[in-house]
């Protein structure tokens, strides 16, 4: 699926596939993490059933600004993570959504276009 951007000054999500996300066009094959202010870094997952409570304690200072809000995309279908992972983030008071990631980076393109402090942490399963 092809996507469109509105507002050209974010990190957005310009279409992604089975296997692959591209970012401003970048088109990348391994996990990553985004925010709207321009970070992008991979992320050093490529398993569901290899995620840790560091994955998604990382996030907490990926911007200057802590999110308000991640976003994690689980993959090609929807899976429910222990909450034991999200204890940092539930600790500083940041609020998580998890989806597929097909749905995940079409929400993420939404919430960072209206200018929230939102993170993606998108699973891309090798």
């Amino acid at each position: 699926m092809k996507l469109h951007a509105d507002k050209l000054d974010t990190q957005s999500i310009t279409a992604y596939g089975d296997g692959w996300i591209a970012v401003n066009g970048q088109r990348h094959t391994q996990s990553l993490v985004l925010a709207p202010s321009g970070q992008l870094i991979t992320w050093s997952c490529g398993r569901f059933e290899d995620l840790t409570a560091a994955h998604f304690s990382m996030l907490i200072g990926i911007t200057t600004e802590a999110p308000e809000l991640v976003i994690f995309g689980s993959g090609s279908r929807l899976r429910f993570l222990q909450p034991a992972l999200l204890s940092g983030l539930m600790g500083q008071r940041i609020g998580t959504e998890t989806m597929d990631t097909a749905a995940a980076c079409r929400t993420y393109n939404i919430l960072a276009s209206e200018g929230r402090r939102v993170v993606a942490a998108l699973l891309i399963e090798t």
